[in-house]
C-alpha cells in the first residue's frame, strides 16, 4: 500500500488488488494543488504500475473542471496503453456533473468493487 498525503485536500491511497491498480481518494480536487497532485499520482500509476485502474470515488465531495479534465485526459491516456480504468461510488454531485458533461458514457461508473473488479480483469491475462 502506497499513500500519498500531499499538502493539498487530497489524500490518495493506493492497493493492488486482484491485478487492479486501486486508488482511493479522499477530500477535494480542484484547480490548484490538489489538481496537481491527483494528476501526478495518476502519471506515476500509468507508468509505473501495470494493468487496470480503479479510482475509488466514495471519499470526495468535490471535484471542479480541473479535476475534471485530468480525469479525462488521464482516461485516454490509459486507454492509448490497453489499459482500463473505472470509477467507483463517485456521490451525487460527481454523478450529475458526469451526467451534465456526458462523461457517464464515458466512463465506466460501478456502486460495488467486486464488480468493478470483475469488469476490469475480464479477459486480461495478466
Amino acid at each position: 500500500m502506497i499513500t500519498d498525503r500531499g499538502t493539498s485536500d487530497v489524500h490518495i491511497v493506493k492497493n493492488r488488488e486482484n491485478g487492479v491498480t486501486v486508488l482511493d481518494i479522499q477530500g477535494v480536487i480542484k484547480l490548484g494543488e490538489s489538481a496537481r497532485e491527483f494528476s501526478g499520482f495518476l502519471e506515476k500509476v500509468l507508468n509505473e504500475d501495470t494493468g487496470p485502474v480503479l479510482i475509488n470515488f466514495e471519499g470526495i465531495n468535490y471535484m471542479d473542471s480541473t479535476g475534471l479534465g485530468e480525469l479525462i485526459g488521464y482516461l485516454q491516456k490509459f486507454e492509448d496503453r490497453k489499459r482500463k480504468m473505472a470509477l467507483l461510488r463517485p456521490n451525487h454531485r460527481i454523478q450529475a456533473l458526469l451526467k451534465i458533461t456526458k462523461l457517464d458514457s464515458v466512463f465506466r461508473i460501478f456502486d460495488a468493487r467486486d464488480q468493478a473488479v470483475a469488469y476490469l480483469t475480464a479477459g486480461d491475462e495478466d
